[in-house]
């Protein structure tokens, strides 16, 4: 049974989401996005709600601690309008999905190898941490983060201003 937390109005809310915001993206081919993220991320998926008509209306998939929710973009419940894949909009999207993991070299390598376009190989940060950003297949940007240091904010500022 999944563990709940109560928020101040003693509503139950599952422990996996009450921390966060919980991104959920629209895609082309969810099957297909689950298959990726899995090889490329170490993602695992947590559930799936296949649609009536085929694809997927709406699956959970885990990557390091992060939960993240997906779809087709195709189904009866995206072509009202509400939700697009990067696809119909030009190719661009307005949202980077940040996860912190462990080893962002690892990562990095096993999601080019899976097809990922790496925008910014790996590299330590001004901020204190080791960033890789990448493109997936469905267009989706992600920053994969391995903390490296705590860095206070006159240090930021610091760097920042060093780095011109």
């Amino acid at each position: 049974m999944a563990e709940h937390t109560a928020d101040t109005d003693g509503i139950e809310i599952p422990d996996r989401y009450h921390h966060a915001v919980v991104p959920h993206i629209m895609v082309e081919d969810a099957a297909a996005a689950i298959d990726f993220y899995r090889r490329a991320f170490g993602a695992r998926e947590d559930f799936r709600i296949d649609a009536p008509g085929g694809g997927i209306l709406h699956a959970e998939i885990t990557v390091g601690r992060s939960v993240l929710m997906l779809g087709d973009a195709s189904t009866d419940e995206a072509e009202g309008g509400s939700f697009a894949a990067p696809a119909a909009l030009g190719g661009g999207t307005s949202v980077t999905l940040h996860v912190f993991v462990p080893d962002v070299d690892g990562l990095a390598e096993r999601a080019e190898a899976a097809g990922a376009e790496i925008l910014q190989p790996p590299t330590d940060m001004f901020h204190g941490d080791r960033t890789v950003i990448l493109k997936d297949p469905s267009g989706h940007i992600w920053v994969f983060l391995t903390h490296l240091e705590d860095v206070s904010e006159e240090e930021l500022r610091r760097r920042l201003a060093a780095a011109g």
